[in-house]
């Protein structure tokens, strides 16, 4: 595991991490694990971010609007089918003319999701590839129309590093 390196950074406790407990002293931080997921985040996910993907259940997942009209915008992903698109009824609402307004769908099947293009015009990407249905991993990318939507699954339901599934 790779120790991040703090010594560049400012001491400032709001966004100072809590040590991780080595079992040498009474300080409880992040489980060894849970401070390897966190590491592994790309430079772009905020503390905010990581506070909301560290809090999310089992069986959930959080998309988060990286490139788009609102950059930023969090969408939870709980429910067994969740639909996106132009039309106001739409579980994730993208107001924008480069998405359909039944444009695709996020299926969770169990604690894994899944998202399945409906026929749009412009497609659904996963990663830069233009599919019709794709299984989604941590960290991958869904573009909808213009948007650029980030997924993460809760840090629950990842396969540990170095544990077989």
């Amino acid at each position: 595991m790779v120790e991040p390196d703090f010594e560049n950074e400012q001491a400032n406790p709001s966004t100072t991490p809590a040590p991780i407990s080595d079992g040498t002293d009474s300080t409880i931080g992040f489980s060894r694990e849970a401070a390897a997921q966190l590491a592994g985040f790309d430079s772009t996910v905020t503390p905010e971010e990581q506070e909301a993907i560290a809090a999310l259940p089992s069986g959930s997942a959080l998309l988060i609007v990286r490139r788009g009209p609102n950059a930023g915008a969090r969408f939870l992903l709980d429910a067994d089918l969740t639909t996106v698109g132009r039309h106001p009824d739409a579980d994730i609402f993208l107001d924008d003319v480069t998405v359909s307004r039944k444009h695709a769908e996020f299926l969770r099947h169990g604690n894994a999701f899944e998202v399945k293009d409906l026929g749009s015009l412009n497609g659904t990407y996963f990663d830069g590839v233009r599919i019709e249905t794709a299984l989604l991993s941590d960290g991958a990318e869904v573009q909808v129309g213009k948007y650029r939507l980030t997924f993460y699954a809760s840090r629950l339901d990842l396969v540990p590093v170095g544990s077989q599934a």
